[in-house]
């Protein structure tokens, strides 16, 4: 079963659709985002809440907030050094217990994040709309 799930890990970045490649729309992604901000915040003055801020997210290591507490599998995947890239973000967003398990090839692996944002184009879109809250 590990064997798989690190299969299906590699599988997936690797197949990455071309609309998170490509880049999405900012502006789409900011009213997209307004289904995050009841746990996540961004910009100046932005506050951890149930899940951590995420200005600067894009190119930030994983578990790199140091107020927040992170879940076990989230700080185990940000101790083996991974970041947050489009790709990473991108898959996460898709299901993130999925890709906690994927990624640290452990299927106990949970995320304290249950929501999850289907739809490839609003998912490039937030990504869209959090880099530009890049630091």
């Amino acid at each position: 079963m590990k064997r798989f799930l690190a299969a299906t890990a590699i599988a997936a970045i690797l197949t990455v659709p071309a609309v998170a490649q490509s880049g999405g729309d900012a502006a789409k992604g900011e009213t997209v985002f307004k289904k995050c901000q009841s746990c996540h915040m961004v910009g100046d003055g932005a506050k951890n809440r149930a899940g951590p801020v995420l200005t600067g997210v894009v190119g930030r290591p994983v578990a790199a907030v140091d107020d927040y507490k992170y879940g076990k599998s989230t700080k185990a995947l940000g101790e083996t050094g991974a970041t947050w890239t489009e790709e990473a973000i991108f898959e996460y967003l898709a299901n993130p217990r999925n890709y906690l398990r994927a990624a640290l090839d452990d299927k106990k692996a949970r995320s304290k994040m249950a929501f999850k944002l289907k739809k490839e184009d609003q998912r490039a879109d937030v990504i869209a709309y959090l880099k530009t809250f890049s630091k």
